[in-house]
């Protein structure tokens, strides 16, 4: 007589594998998702700096933290500050917003993304920003060699 729960001759139930591999590709899909969000928000355009002393990002704080992405357009002499994947050539109602974010996450910090060749000067402006915003933790994103 045929059973699903195993066989009757031995009395020993049988791995059933195909509930596991269900479970299983259902996690992967979330997960890949989870990251696939997070990729999209930083801006692939920019050129980071080098810091040979650069640490590795801690990747049980994603959660936590927002990336700001400030592009140098050389030909404007501008900076072009995106937040996710939205400009904010007025930088007001992006203080509110990280201000928000930080009053609803006490651990929430800001990753800056500013490209190379951006004058240090707006980067101070970008930081001054995030702090008015409350923000008291802030990184820089760079690579560890060209």
């Amino acid at each position: 007589m045929a059973g699903g729960g195993g066989n009757t001759e031995s009395g020993e139930p049988e791995f059933q594998i195909a509930p596991m591999i269900d479970v299983l590709l259902t996690l992967l899909i979330f997960f890949m998702s989870i990251t696939s969000a997070q990729v999209l928000r930083i801006d692939k355009e920019i050129q980071l700096p080098v810091a040979s002393d650069s640490k590795k990002k801690d990747e049980n704080q994603a959660m936590n933290e927002a990336a700001l992405n400030i592009r140098w357009q050389a030909l404007q002499q501008k900076a072009l500050i995106t937040f996710e994947d939205k400009p904010y050539p007025d930088v007001e109602p992006l203080v509110d917003i990280i201000k928000g974010r930080k009053d609803r996450n006490p651990k929430y910090k800001v990753v800056i993304r500013g490209d190379k060749n951006m004058p240090a000067i707006e980067i101070q402006k970008v930081m001054t920003l995030v702090g008015q915003a409350g923000i008291d933790e802030i990184s820089f994103s760079a690579l560890n060699k060209e």
